[in-house]
C-alpha cells in the first residue's frame, strides 16, 4: 500500500511517549485507531485501509449508482458484542423479543405463539416452501432449550417462522450460526433474517434481506436490500458482503432501520449504510412502510438438498428513538395472519456488491 513519506522532523518528547502508548494500543488490537493516530502525530497521511471507515464507496444496483457507505470498524472491537450494547439501543422489546429459554433437547417446544407465527399457522402442519420448492412445516422449528433450531431436510422440508408485529423504523438483532448436517451436493439451503412488509405487498412495500447466504455456514455474511418499487420494473436492491465471518460460529446480527438510512452489523460493528437512492423507478431504500422479523431456512433446490441446521441464540426487537417519527412500537400493529405464506420472497438482478466483490447472485421470488 502506497503512503505519503513522514516528515523529516524528528518526534519531540511529548510525541515520543504518545506513540508509546499508541504502540501500546496496537499490540492490544486497536491497530486502525492507533494508525491514525500516529499519522497525526507525525503529520503523515493515515493509511488508506484506517481511513476508509468514515468514506464512502461506490454501491452499485440495477437501475444506478448511489452513495452508500460501508464501515468495517476497528479489529480490537468485541468479538462477541452486540449492536445494542455498543450503540446504546436501551432495553429490547420484551413482548417481540425471544431469549429461546425454554424446550429442550428431550422435549423439543413449539417457538411461543405470542411471540411467532408458525410455518402452515398452527403446531404440525405445512404449507408451500419458497417458490414452490418443499414446504415449509412447523415441525422444522423448535426451541431445544436455550436456542430455537430450525432443520432443513434432504426432502426439501425446512423450517420458517415470523413475528406477529411489525413497526416502521427500529432495531433487530438475533445472534445465529448455521452448518450444513448432509454431503454437498451443490443444493444448500439459504439461511436468513428478513424485514418482511407487514402489507405483504413485495416489491412494493421493500424487503430487508440483512442476513442471507447461499449455503449454511459460509465465510462471509451477506445482505441484499430491496427497494420499494413497481412490480412492473426490474428488480431494485443494494448488495453488501462481509468477508472474514465463520457463520458456523455465534454472530450477532443487527440492522438499524431510521428515516434517514438502513445500516447493518455483525458483533456490533457495522458493516454496510445505504440511503437515498430513490428515482422514478422506486423509492428511497429507507422508505419501506411497516415491516416485521422472519427467520428463514430456505429451499432453492426442490429435492435432494443438503441437509442443514439453523440456530437462534436469541432475537431482540428495540423501539425506533422517538426523534425516528411515526409507527413505533407505540402505535405498532399486528400483522395479519393471512399474510404468512409468502413472507420472504426475493429477487435480484446482478447488483455488484457494495465492497466491489462482483455480482450478487441471482434470487427469485415465489
Amino acid at each position: 500500500m502506497h503512503r505519503r513519506p513522514r516528515s523529516g522532523r524528528p518526534p519531540r518528547p511529548r510525541q515520543l511517549r504518545a506513540l508509546r502508548r499508541l504502540r501500546r494500543l496496537q499490540r492490544l488490537g486497536f491497530a486502525a485507531t492507533a494508525a491514525v493516530l500516529t499519522a497525526a502525530l507525525l503529520g503523515a497521511e493515515a493509511p488508506q485501509d484506517a481511513r476508509h471507515t468514515h468514506g464512502k464507496q461506490d454501491a452499485r444496483n440495477t437501475k444506478g449508482t448511489q452513495d452508500a457507505r460501508r464501515t468495517q470498524g476497528e479489529p480490537g472491537a468485541p468479538q462477541a458484542g452486540t449492536a445494542a450494547q455498543v450503540h446504546g439501543w436501551g432495553q429490547p422489546l420484551p413482548a417481540w423479543s425471544d431469549e429461546f429459554a425454554y424446550g429442550s433437547e428431550a422435549e423439543p417446544a413449539v417457538p411461543d405463539r405470542d411471540k411467532w407465527r408458525l410455518a402452515g399457522g398452527e403446531p404440525g402442519a405445512c404449507w408451500p416452501g419458497h417458490a414452490g420448492n418443499g414446504r415449509r412445516c412447523d415441525a422444522n422449528t423448535r426451541v431445544v432449550g436455550g436456542k430455537l433450531r430450525m432443520t432443513g431436510e434432504a426432502d426439501g422440508d425446512t423450517g420458517w417462522l415470523a413475528s406477529p408485529y411489525g413497526q416502521r423504523y427500529g432495531r433487530w438483532e438475533a445472534r445465529v450460526r448455521s452448518r450444513a448436517t448432509g454431503e454437498d451436493n451443490a443444493k444448500q439451503y439459504h439461511p436468513l433474517l428478513i424485514l418482511w412488509p407487514d402489507s405483504d405487498a413485495w416489491p412494493e412495500d421493500g424487503e430487508y434481506d440483512y442476513l442471507e447466504n447461499g449455503a449454511p455456514g459460509e465465510q462471509c455474511a451477506e445482505a441484499f436490500l430491496h427497494y420499494p418499487h413497481p412490480e412492473d420494473v426490474p428488480v431494485q436492491q443494494e448488495f453488501a458482503r462481509k468477508c472474514g465471518v465463520d457463520l458456523r460460529e455465534w454472530h450477532n446480527i443487527a440492522v438499524e432501520w431510521t428515516p434517514d438510512h438502513v445500516r447493518g452489523f455483525v458483533d456490533g460493528v457495522e458493516w454496510f449504510r445505504f440511503s437515498g437512492g430513490a428515482n422514478d423507478s422506486r423509492d428511497c431504500i429507507q422508505c419501506a412502510p411497516a415491516l416485521h422479523q422472519t427467520i428463514q431456512l430456505d429451499n432453492f433446490h426442490g429435492s435432494g438438498l443438503q441437509s442443514a441446521v439453523y440456530e437462534v441464540d436469541w432475537a431482540r426487537v428495540y423501539a425506533p428513538d422517538e426523534a425516528d417519527g411515526t409507527d413505533g412500537a407505540e402505535g405498532a400493529a399486528e400483522v395479519a395472519e393471512g399474510s404468512a405464506e409468502t413472507d420472504g420472497a426475493h429477487g435480484a438482478e446482478g447488483a455488484e456488491g457494495a465492497d466491489g466483490l462482483g455480482a450478487a447472485p441471482a434470487r427469485g421470488r415465489p
